[in-house]
């Protein structure tokens, strides 16, 4: 359980970072690269980690606003 809150609040940060980049497409590739590696760890599927973590940094500053 512990493992899971950690890696959760990894990939929160992450997003988080995210928001330091310019562009949606760096963004993306942040998003990417955090979804692969949560997947992973959790025994997911990395590519769909990979998947949602690059669509959510993309449209990440659309959504909330802690990417802007």
């Amino acid at each position: 359980m512990r493992t899971k809150f950690t890696l959760t609040a990894l990939f929160a940060a992450t997003l988080a970072v995210s928001g330091c980049v310019t562009s949606d497409l760096e963004r993306a590739g942040v998003g990417a690269v955090a979804g692969g590696v949560t997947a992973a760890a959790l025994g997911g599927s990395v590519a769909t980690g990979l998947a949602a973590g690059a669509v959510l940094g993309a449209v990440c500053d659309e959504l909330t606003r802690v990417c802007r």
